[in-house]
């Protein structure tokens, strides 16, 4: 396997930063990490993009998720690893990340779910996360960024203390 192009994300001066300086805002607004991870996850699932995939299931190892819910990110509607604030990131995450394949791409009800959860700041780290994901997916996908030794330099392999 081999990339089209290497990732204009490292390649146009000053994106990658940029998509740093996006990433840290997020972390900021009082999400927890492993609530950005799932999102990460799903939407990555959704996207078909193995580079984030890779990325942010070793993030998830690293910082002590257990298999189980790694396992099952793409099924959390049958899984009972999920808090109530986690389905309501991943329903919203779905909603914002298929917004073709509806009329009404994020409902109501779906919004107003995720609203119970997390505050306005929250829902606005959400609103970005889901967005900043949503455009490396497309990045990766686009470009055929290769996974492996490339994620391996940016995540490290040992578990968080």
């Amino acid at each position: 396997m081999k990339a089209r192009i290497e990732s204009p994300a490292v390649t146009v001066p000053g994106a990658i930063q940029a998509f740093q300086r996006l990433a840290a805002a997020v972390r900021h607004t009082g999400i927890p990490d492993t609530t950005l991870y799932l999102v990460q996850m799903r939407a990555s699932q959704i996207n078909g993009c193995a580079v984030c995939l890779d990325m942010h299931s070793r993030e998830m190892k690293n910082a002590g998720e257990p298999d189980e819910r790694l396992a099952t990110v793409a099924a959390w509607r049958e899984a009972p690893y999920f808090t109530d604030a986690e389905r309501a990131a991943l329903a919203l995450t779905e909603a914002a990340t298929r917004i073709a394949d509806r009329s009404n791409p994020v409902p109501d009800d779906v919004w107003d779910e995720a609203a119970r959860h997390y505050s306005e700041t929250e829902l606005a780290g959400l609103v970005l996360a889901i967005t900043s994901i949503n455009s490396w997916n497309l990045i990766n996908v686009t470009t055929g960024q290769v996974t492996g030794e490339w994620v391996s330099q940016w995540i490290s392999t040992e578990k968080a203390s």
